[in-house]
């Protein structure tokens, strides 16, 4: 894997898992370390979600080649897939991962 490869996934990790802490309810004590390895594993549990709906295509743009207005309905499955190993993850930790009082 070279750099640039593993920096997207990194970003898009942090991307993906700030977009899925911000969607469920309540406090999640989370670092930004384990934000980016929620967000790569919800994109990854999205990823899987979609190939079995929809099958395993990849996004192509007329010219047949990846285009960024053609991600967006990854994207989104992403931030599902986040929320739902979030979600997971709060059920199975209960209160040491979520906080559900308000300050």
């Amino acid at each position: 894997m070279t750099l640039g490869i593993i920096l997207g996934w990194i970003v898009a990790g942090l991307i993906v898992g700030g977009l899925a802490r911000f969607i469920v309810p309540g406090r999640q004590h989370m670092n930004i370390g384990m934000t980016i390895v929620l967000g790569i594993v919800g994109a990854l549990v999205g990823g899987l979600i979609s190939s079995m709906l929809f099958g395993p295509n990849l996004m192509t743009d007329g010219t047949g080649t990846y285009a960024v207005e053609t991600a967006w309905p990854g994207w989104i499955m992403a931030v599902v897939g986040g929320i739902l190993v979030l979600l997971v993850v709060s059920a199975v930790l209960g209160n040491r991962t979520t906080d559900n009082r308000l300050p």
